[in-house]
């Protein structure tokens, strides 16, 4: 565990993005979306299945067991991460994402500023889409962040994983994870309607019933935030109506036309001169006329309705980067990583009222398999054709310490 903590604090320090631990193979971290392989660092298996049980509680365990793989967030040495743990041909192997100890908040993430209109709604269902990767997570904390900091309301998330740790400010914010503080999604959201919430946080849309709740807590006075797997605003409604099933597909237009807030797609452009990924977005808002577009099921008509509508606070990916991105003159470098601030890591605690066993859920099967020799990469050499050792940065970290 002394090392795994050492290799954390360096890749962290070194500015990288993720970083893959598989059994047998170099450590293989990422940074600005190029890999790169830490060849005098390599794991047994049995190294791996040990960090593994030392990093896991017993719940995870056996949702590992059982399903054969599981997400956490940790915070190691200060550091907050997201790790997926998972079976492969080399057995047990991590994936593990490097998130900013600090809460973003719209103005360093280089969001236009426009999105703090949604953050005042009382009511409404805004989604952020966009595929694995694209910072949907973040635009939502840092949505959280500046309700917490503008409105006395109370907060309820629902999360899988929880990444980032949010103490009340003028909010009262609870945070409740899947599998841990709640058995499945439409459990919780049935759970939360109850809390009292002004805001609801739901990870992600999924399960017909899911979106359904959703719909209806937007409808009955509540802000629902929430993300979807999109690629066009057409496509996220097309899905919410769809998945809730062909009889209830013209119920589900009239709740969207009525209750939606808006729909922020978004993706992560690299911008050369500036060294690191910002994010793009195209952001349609809830008009008259966006609500009649999809009560007549014209979903084919929102994207170019967005072309006439820069006025009204809305964007296309294009006119994003070039009325926005483009004229922008300040631009913020990603968080800067580092330890996290006490103010947002309170502590966590499990009430023995709860028996936390019974929330792993039902599965069967194990993994498992015969080691595998030491791979040979020297033939492949990542996308950048690089090679970091960071022994010596693990070196200098140590030689601080004494």
């Amino acid at each position: 565990m002394d090392t795994f903590i050492k290799i954390i604090t360096a890749c962290y320090e070194r500015g990288f993005s993720d970083l893959h631990i598989s059994g047998n193979h170099p450590l293989v971290c990422r940074r600005d979306g190029e890999v790169i392989f830490q060849k005098q660092h390599v794991l047994a298996p049995q190294e791996v299945d040990s960090l593994v049980a030392t990093i896991l509680n017993p719940l995870q365990k056996r949702r590992l067991k059982e399903h054969w793989s599981t997400d956490l967030a940790l915070t190691i040495a200060g550091k907050r991460v997201r790790i997926n743990v998972f079976s492969s041909h080399r057995g047990a192997s991590l994936a593990i994402r490097f998130l900013p100890n600090a809460v973003p908040d719209l103005e360093a993430l280089n969001l236009h500023p426009s999105l703090r209109d949604f953050c005042g709604f009382k009511s409404g269902l805004l989604v952020i889409c966009g595929s694995t990767g694209s910072g949907k997570t973040t635009t939502i904390a840092a949505l959280i962040n500046e309700i917490n900091n503008t409105r006395a309301c109370h907060v309820v998330t629902l999360e899988d994983p929880i990444e980032y740790l949010f103490a009340s400010k003028k909010a009262f914010i609870e945070q409740r994870e899947l599998g841990k503080h709640f058995h499945s999604y439409q459990k919780g959201l049935l759970d939360v309607l109850r809390q009292a919430p002004d805001v609801v946080v739901v990870g992600e849309m999924r399960a017909p019933e899911t979106i359904q709740l959703a719909l209806d807590a937007a409808e009955s006075g509540h802000l629902v935030i929430t993300t979807m797997h999109a690629g066009s605003h057409e496509e996220a409604v097309h899905r919410m109506c769809n998945l809730t099933g062909t009889s209830g597909n013209e119920h589900t237009r009239l709740q969207l036309a009525h209750s939606l807030a808006g729909i922020i797609n978004q993706q992560l452009l690299y911008m050369p001169r500036l060294r690191h990924s910002v994010p793009v977005l195209s952001v349609l808002r809830n008009t008259k006329a966006i609500a009649t577009l999809i009560r007549e099921n014209k979903l084919s008509q929102l994207d170019g309705y967005l072309e006439t509508c820069k006025d009204k606070g809305m964007f296309t990916f294009n006119s994003y980067r070039d009325d926005y991105l483009a004229t922008r003159k300040q631009f913020f470098a990603p968080v800067e990583r580092g330890l996290a601030p006490v103010s947002c890591a309170p502590g966590e605690y499990a009430s023995p009222l709860f028996d936390y066993d019974v929330m792993a859920g039902a599965g069967a099967g194990k993994a498992g398999g015969c080691p595998l020799p030491p791979e040979d990469v020297a033939g492949v050499p990542g996308e950048s054709g690089e090679t970091e050792d960071i022994d010596a940065y693990i070196s200098q970290l140590e030689s601080r310490s004494l």
